[in-house]
């Protein structure tokens, strides 16, 4: 009994996890930050053409989801995908997308 709770557990955040990424901006910030792995907050509103407010509001909401993770350094913050296999589920939506 304890293992299915512990299951639902984990369902449970990847559900979470999901839905903060079921976004058109953050789909895009995760996108960069599989090709270039570690980006500054700077480098990504400049890169995806956004104010920084926004910018700074969507990486709240993955970083509290546990889909990214972030370092200071110094005036800079730097973010990176925390989790490796993220990338397989933009890469099974760009697949998707060219059907």
């Amino acid at each position: 009994m304890k293992k299915n709770v512990l299951q639902l557990d984990k369902l449970e955040m990847g559900a979470s996890m999901l839905r903060a990424m079921a976004h058109p901006m953050r789909i895009a910030i995760i996108e960069l930050l599989t090709a270039t792995k570690r980006l500054s907050v700077t480098e990504i509103y400049e890169k995806l053409n956004i104010e920084q407010a926004s910018a700074s509001h969507h990486l709240n909401i993955l970083k509290n989801k546990g889909v990214l993770e972030s370092k200071r350094e110094g005036k800079m913050i730097f973010y990176s995908l925390k989790h490796d296999k993220l990338t397989e589920i933009i890469n099974s939506l760009d697949r998707c997308m060219e059907m």
